[in-house]
């Protein structure tokens, strides 16, 4: 067994995400969105049962963690999931775990 004194910068990277995907409820955010959809907060809300402040916070978790991405257009923020983000920062950590562990 060795001491780990600091965390693999490929596991750093990915401990917001893995807090963000771990939530039921950010998942169903996620899984909302088609094949490089972009939605805005009232699209999202529609689809949901929960309240526009509860997705709200989902998606600004979601868009911290790097899950999602955003941009404004005129007075809407259309998000988009993130996914070479989110495909780089798994295989990152899989490719850790088959080399290192």
């Amino acid at each position: 067994m060795k001491l780990v004194a600091e965390i693999p910068k490929e596991w750093k990277n990915i401990s917001e995400l893995f807090v963000a995907l771990g939530d039921e409820q950010r998942q169903r955010v996620l899984l909302a969105f088609e094949k490089n959809e972009r939605l805005n907060i009232l699209q999202i809300v529609a689809s949901s049962k929960l309240s526009r402040t509860a997705i709200t916070h989902h998606l600004k978790l979601l868009h911290r963690s790097g899950a999602l991405s955003s941009e404004k257009v005129g007075k809407e923020v259309f998000f988009w999931v993130n996914k070479t983000l989110i495909i780089t920062e798994i295989e990152n950590v899989l490719d850790h775990i088959k080399n290192e562990i």
